[in-house]
């Protein structure tokens, strides 16, 4: 038997087969769950108030993924010198939560049906969506499931209560987390510039208990400083919104905004956050694959999931 993964007799190189995340298998029964992992679309970009396109975004996260699918047995990391993701780690995809289009609510009920499933089975649910909205639901998914802090990774504070009466859009889901029992705290690290919430909303996140975290005051304070926002104790549940990094790496998405992070900063944050955390829950949500023609945002995404999947699983097998 080849050590490296073969043993089906195909070389099954990234740009062959179906575009299931890493090339993974697909498990389109929900009650049926068994892996360390499940990946879920959620193609959901009714809630953007400028430019659509992140409806397309698992499907273009989970093309990029492929170029890491290679069969071989884990991924190893000379400067860490460990093998991620060897095959004691299961991930499963589990296709995307079922969008109507025009009924938001509707949407998101599907969306939190499939994250509940990813728990129910114990598995880590990992949502790809699909704008920022898409986290109201996974957040509510969680509500049996014990307390949890929200570490967010974006550029935007999307603690906006209502405007126009919309309360669920992209601009909404970080007050929507605030308002739920079980979600102890927030820290909202990246944000920066002119924001699509206004003062009122800083001021309503500061009287939640948030700590807000620029780019610059995260270099800063450094990786270990901004960890020390996040109580010792805490599950945390990692959201990540790619306009997080400065649009120079990532300009596939609706609302770019300059000067932020590179990619090994906010690596090296996850890293840090897997070593010393319990990680319950991670979505990655924004991208929008029509703004960027050289897919680099998309594998910016995807090579950012399973690294961090990778550091997770190496602490959970070696503590």
């Amino acid at each position: 038997m080849s050590k490296h993964g073969y043993e089906n007799g195909r070389l099954d190189l990234p740009f062959v087969g179906i575009a299931t995340f890493a090339k993974r298998r697909y498990e389109p029964d929900w009650a049926s769950l068994d892996a360390d992992v499940a990946i879920l679309g959620a193609p959901l970009d009714a809630g953007t108030q400028y430019r659509p396109g992140a409806r397309f975004g698992p499907r273009s996260v989970r093309e990029a993924s492929t170029l890491f699918s290679f069969g071989h047995a884990g991924a190893y990391d000379h400067e860490d010198d460990t093998t991620y993701l060897t095959g004691e780690v299961t991930i499963v995809d589990m296709g995307d939560a079922d969008i109507i289009h025009t009924d938001t609510q509707a949407s998101h009920d599907n969306i939190e049906t499939g994250v509940r499933a990813a728990l129910d089975a114990a598995a880590l649910p990992v949502v790809i969506g699909g704008d920022h909205s898409v986290n109201i639901p996974c957040i509510r998914a969680f509500a049996e499931h014990g307390d949890i802090h929200i570490l967010q990774i974006d550029a935007h504070l999307d603690f906006v209560d209502e405007r126009h009466g919309v309360r669920n859009g992209h601009g909404n889901p970080m007050r929507r987390a605030s308002e739920q029992p079980h979600v102890t705290g927030l820290t909202q690290v990246g944000i920066r510039n002119v924001s699509s919430t206004a003062k009122e909303g800083y001021d309503a996140a500061r009287a939640f208990g948030s700590e807000i975290i620029s780019v610059r005051q995260a270099r800063q304070l450094g990786t270990g400083g901004v960890l020390a926002h996040i109580p010792p104790d805490a599950r945390v549940y990692v959201t990540i919104d790619i306009d997080a990094f400065c649009p120079s790496i990532a300009p596939g998405t609706g609302t770019p905004s300059h000067g932020g992070f590179l990619y090994y900063e906010v690596l090296e944050l996850l890293k840090a956050v897997a070593e010393r955390h319990d990680v319950v829950g991670i979505d990655l949500v924004e991208v929008a694959p029509d703004y960027d023609p050289t897919g680099s945002t998309s594998i910016l995404a995807a090579q950012l999931l399973l690294n961090f999947l990778g550091f997770i699983f190496h602490e959970r097998l070696n503590t």
